[in-house]
């Protein structure tokens, strides 16, 4: 299915790299690489293609890169990028947290918030790995979670003066353990609930309420205790999400709600035999209007999954899951650390972004479908009141073949968080209605017969409201 598309960036140097996210800028999307003991990379786009521009506190080679995150933590309508560096397995680490905030005044000058006097005993070194944003109380001003490991899970937040307050204790999340993966979104409630994917022991779950996140009982398939969490992801199915689990040397999960609402493992078994899991993407990257699965594998062929249609395969009306031919994704000798999906040059087709590193270095690679444009897609981008990307945001697609859902993501897969873009592929329907649903529950619905174009949604309490 994939064809190698690694000419989009200018350079093939290897780079031993683990988290990547992905944030707007002037001229296109601004990709942003952890380096682990190396300088980290911001790729801008300029004549269609990437170049690393970073350099100064952005590149900070001294440090060890690992998850990292986007969101506007401070409200200025512009998004943060929080990196979380670990140079250890557990417990405490000799490298802190940078929190790099973009001066919209100079395309290329960050300032690292951690830096300001105010922060000089409030840094982090707690060891980890996921990161995640989370508007707790739909005000689209957005703290940071870290997955810590042998410590406990760090919740920062911003006050007017760039003071940066662990929060955890105080919104309920009192978690200490193996915490390696953080997956936000609608997972039992219609708010942003987090499930803390964790390693040796049964993974956890709270649900929102008001901005405090309170633990609730969990489906065994989801707490999953013998499964060691790493790339999780929500998938897309219709008025719901399945819940999928990558676990390391160990059986994989797609997690269902059925009728009753209790979560069952309906795992294929090309995704539960999937072993060393690293990061998890579903995205539709050819656009046929069905997400598939791309499991990023250590050691080993990466896998993709795709979702037949059941009418197709004359079933009893139950979609299935089937291995896909994955084509130059495959990757035998790679070493996968972190993966996204984003529209790099604006075309309409995913690209899939997988970033190496963790036993040499290895080039950055970008693979796409080559015949995914001669399908249909639609592209939503909601923002907050401040007009920053709404990260969070659920949005729903009703088209002539049926209902679609996404989460505008706030960090997932294992240690990344992919562009803040609802992207659905079409295949041969029509688009009729979109609704987007804030964090703090507003929503509002466009209707709509336009296909391959992207659609801007701003929150109801912004000062402009684009149709």
């Amino acid at each position: 299915m994939f064809r190698d598309r690694s000419e989009l960036l200018t350079d093939a140097d290897p780079v031993r790299g683990y988290g990547v996210a992905v944030t707007p800028g002037r001229d296109g999307p601004l990709v942003f690489v952890a380096g682990y003991g190396e300088p980290n990379r911001l790729y801008t786009r300029t004549d269609g293609r990437f170049s690393d521009t970073a350099c100064g506190i952005v590149a900070d080679g001294d440090r060890h890169g690992m998850g990292v995150c986007a969101a506007d933590v401070d409200a200025d309508g512009c998004e943060e990028v929080y990196v979380h560096n670990c140079a250890s397995y557990a417990g405490l680490t000799a490298d802190s947290d940078l929190l790099l905030d973009r001066l919209e005044s100079d395309r290329y000058r960050w300032t690292d918030t951690f830096a300001l006097a105010v922060n000089a005993d409030r840094l982090n070194f707690r060891a980890g790995r996921s990161v995640a944003a989370l508007d707790r109380l739909g005000t689209g001003r957005y703290g940071v979670a870290i997955a810590s490991y042998g410590a406990p899970i760090a919740f920062y937040e911003l006050g007017d003066d760039g003071e940066a307050s662990d929060m955890a204790p105080d919104v309920g999340l009192d978690v200490e353990g193996g915490c390696r993966s953080l997956l936000p979104g609608p997972i039992v409630s219609e708010e942003i609930d987090l499930l803390v994917g964790i390693e040796g022991g049964p993974n956890r779950l709270f649900r929102n309420e008001g901005g405090r996140y309170v633990p609730v009982e969990i489906d065994p398939s989801l707490a999953d205790p013998e499964g060691d969490a790493r790339g999780v992801a929500l998938v897309d199915e219709g008025d719901s999400f399945a819940v999928v689990l990558g676990n390391w040397e160990g059986e994989s999960r797609l997690c269902s709600r059925n009728a009753a609402g209790t979560f069952v493992d309906v795992a294929p078994d090309a995704l539960s035999t999937a072993g060393s899991v690293r990061s998890v993407v579903a995205a539709d990257f050819d656009n046929d209007g069905r997400e598939e699965l791309f499991c990023n594998q250590f050691g080993e062929p990466n896998r993709l999954l795709e979702r037949v249609d059941p009418a197709a395969e004359d079933s009893d009306g139950g979609s299935e899951w089937t291995a896909a031919a994955i084509g130059d994704a495959a990757e035998p000798e790679g070493f996968g650390t972190g993966a996204i999906a984003a529209d790099l040059d604006d075309d309409g087709v995913l690209e899939l972004l997988v970033v190496h590193g963790e036993v040499a270095a290895q080039p950055i690679s970008v693979y796409a479908v080559p015949d995914a444009a001669e399908n249909g897609w639609l592209r939503v981008r909601p923002t907050t009141e401040h007009g920053a990307p709404a990260r969070g945001a659920v949005v729903r697609l009703e088209t002539t073949s049926g209902v679609h859902r996404r989460v505008i993501d706030s960090g997932a897969g294992y240690l990344c968080q992919t562009e803040p873009v609802a992207h659905f592929g079409l295949g041969e329907a029509t688009p009729t209605r979109v609704t987007v649903r804030w964090p703090d529950g507003r929503e509002r619905t466009v209707e709509t017969r336009s296909a391959d174009t992207e659609i801007g949604i701003s929150h109801p309490a912004a000062k402009r409201v684009r149709p």
